[in-house]
């Protein structure tokens, strides 16, 4: 793994944001999503919850699964954490748990949302929601295709239906609801 360490920053929030780990652009620019893929997926919640990227960055904790960036795999593109890379990064993701005791977890893409479940295929798990309990702490989860351009997934059927079907399920979900409630109530104070 490649130092620096890349996080979303401090934000105080009942939905925690689970990523794979950072490309090799977002270390230069200092934080997730920095780069193709984050335009992508910031581009799902402004189309469906109508928030920008700073509305996100501002609302939902950022974290991943990996802290830092992994290197390049022979031939191209970025590496995937092996098992041992991501064993020694997982008290991060325990603690940020215990800590935030989210109300809801978005894991993005398989190897994240395999942390907290097993996924046989993308299919039998995006587009639902599933109630979960890890490190003493109950919360809904709803996992997210990963919205890199070296996967087609999210751009064909069944994904994209899946896609929309999820982002349906965070646009109601009670967590996402309460944070526009309360940033509304603010605003008119």
């Amino acid at each position: 793994m490649h130092p620096a360490v890349v996080t979303g920053g401090a934000v105080r929030s009942r939905i925690l944001h689970v990523g794979q780990a950072p490309g090799d652009k977002e270390p230069k620019l200092g934080r997730p999503f920095a780069w193709t893929a984050g335009r992508t997926l910031f581009g799902w919640f402004q189309e469906a919850l109508g928030w920008s990227e700073a509305d996100y960055r501002s609302r939902i904790y950022m974290a991943a699964v990996c802290r830092c960036f992994p290197g390049k795999r022979p031939g191209g593109g970025d590496r995937v954490p092996d098992p041992a890379e991501i064993a020694n990064c997982a008290s991060w993701l325990q603690r940020e748990i215990e800590i935030l005791r989210p109300a809801l977890v978005l894991p993005i893409g398989k190897l994240a949302i395999a942390q907290f479940m097993e996924v046989p295929r993308l299919d039998t798990v995006i587009g639902q929601q599933f109630a979960l309990e890890r490190y003493g702490h109950t919360f809904d989860l709803i996992p997210l295709p990963h919205p890199s351009g070296a996967s087609p997934w999210h751009r064909m059927e069944p994904g994209k239906t899946l896609l929309h079907r999820a982002l349906a399920r965070v646009a109601a979900h009670p967590a996402v609801v309460s944070t526009v409630d309360a940033e509304r109530r603010t605003r008119r104070s």
